[in-house]
């Protein structure tokens, strides 16, 4: 387990070329340069890398563990919290990060994701039934639409011209904000209106004083109480010494979550249409079990698209102090980290683990030290309840609604589209419409 240490400091090994020349690799290949360095070094090696300079990177489950189990020695590192506010999670860190956490669970779990179900459901079926037939057409953008419309009535409940101007203003806002926040600081400044910063800082004043309508609304609703939205259950939400949240912190912290719950819900339902096109066999097994009601078979391709293709490549952390993981002692302020690429790639973690291949986890739930795509630890990704749900139901609703044509066509590359990869060509697919119905008199 990590601990506080005055040891020596001792750094794992790593690359010993020049810092610009790691660098310049990380920013032209970053796969690549990773790779080569863990099949050289290890699964815990060191690296210069662009933002974060001498970095510890980790594959190993047991540091990961020890990473995400070290609680007040390490903090969080995310520019999310730039780019959203102080008031979203991502900014922040110990006890007031717990805190939120306990408000922010209840909405996202449990019966709560009954009546979110439905929702899903609906927003599939509107979106399926504007899919083209027997042409090739990219999938992201609608898995984008299904995801985007499906966290806004969670988080908001009913229509309004406020969610209509949200499914306008938030997908460029989030692509944008994806993008500027893998720039270095000195780049995230407002240059003016037209400036990438100055944009993106428009669009979140015009998306804060559209929430700010809805908390207002709903602070004066008569049937607050029986709401089962998110923001009526932060709205009413007290903290321990009873006060309730400022209205901009649930501004930050509603920002986050619909900016986190769309776009890498939506990449890996695309990854999941991509994987599935180019591996026949696995898609036949599925829609076989699909047909039959069975459900063990989808999750297990959920999360095997999640191991093999990625949307994020890594979790990071800040030391706060010297401290020991496993052999390594870092310094105070060294950047750790849990290589989510890295981790799932990794032969010492899975068997054959370039093959996509759902049945490795079939009656055999993921290892939640190598298997990451959510993080881990206290600061787990608050939403992956509501994102399983929905890529559970998009997906069993694609195979009922349509044949997904299998692809002859190379692997969709990943393309950095900032901090989530999605396939390079959009995931693109071919549908045919299927009849499940039973004739008339048969």
């Amino acid at each position: 387990m990590a601990h506080a240490t005055l040891d020596p400091v001792r750094l794992p090994p790593g690359p010993t070329a020049p810092r610009i020349v790691q660098g310049a690799a990380m920013l032209l290949n970053r796969p690549r340069a990773l790779e080569f360095a863990r099949r050289r070094h290890g699964s815990a090696f060191t690296a210069s890398l662009p933002l974060f300079g001498d970095s510890v990177v980790l594959s190993d489950p047991d540091l990961i563990k020890e990473l995400f189990t070290a609680g007040d020695l390490v903090e969080t590192i995310t520019n999310l919290g730039d780019v959203i506010g102080p008031g979203s999670t991502f900014s922040l860190n110990g006890e007031p990060h717990l805190a939120r956490r306990k408000l922010l669970m209840p909405p996202l779990h449990g019966k709560r994701m009954q009546v979110y179900e439905q929702i899903i459901e609906e927003e599939v079926a509107r979106e399926l039934s504007t899919w083209p037939v027997g042409t090739p057409f990219a999938t992201l953008p609608s898995m984008m639409r299904i995801t985007l419309n499906a966290i806004l009535r969670a988080v908001f409940g009913a229509e309004g011209p406020e969610l209509a101007a949200m499914r306008e203003l938030l997908p460029p806002a989030v692509l944008l904000a994806s993008r500027l926040t893998v720039l270095p600081p000195a780049l995230r400044r407002d240059l003016g209106r037209w400036s990438p910063w100055g944009r993106l800082e428009r669009m979140r004043r015009e998306c804060d004083e559209l929430i700010g309508t809805l908390i207002h609304r709903a602070r004066s609703a008569p049937d607050l109480d029986a709401r089962t939205d998110v923001l009526a259950m932060l709205v009413a939400a007290r903290d321990d010494s009873g006060q309730p949240i400022p209205d901009d912190y649930i501004i930050d912290e509603l920002q986050t979550l619909l900016a986190a719950g769309h776009e890498t819900t939506a990449t890996t339902l695309a990854w999941a249409v991509e994987r599935l096109r180019r591996h026949p066999d696995v898609l036949s097994r599925l829609v076989e079990d699909v047909d039959a009601g069975g459900s063990e078979l989808l999750q297990a391709t959920v999360w095997e698209v999640q191991r093999s293709r990625p949307v994020i490549p890594g979790v990071l952390r800040v030391t706060k102090g010297r401290t020991r993981l496993g052999e390594w002692v870092l310094p105070a302020g060294h950047t750790v980290i849990a290589s989510i690429a890295l981790s799932h790639s990794s032969a010492a973690n899975y068997t054959d683990p370039s093959r996509f291949d759902p049945a490795r986890f079939v009656e055999t739930k993921p290892d939640t030290s190598s298997w990451i795509p959510y993080g881990g630890g206290v600061r787990r990704c608050v939403g992956a309840a509501f994102a399983n749900t929905e890529m559970l139901i998009t997906l069993r609703e694609i195979l009922r609604t349509y044949t997904l044509e299998p692809a002859s066509e190379p692997d969709e590359r990943p393309r950095s589209r900032g901090i989530a990869n999605a396939p390079a060509a959009g995931a693109v697919a071919v549908v045919h419409p299927r009849n499940l119905a039973q004739p008339s008199g048969s």
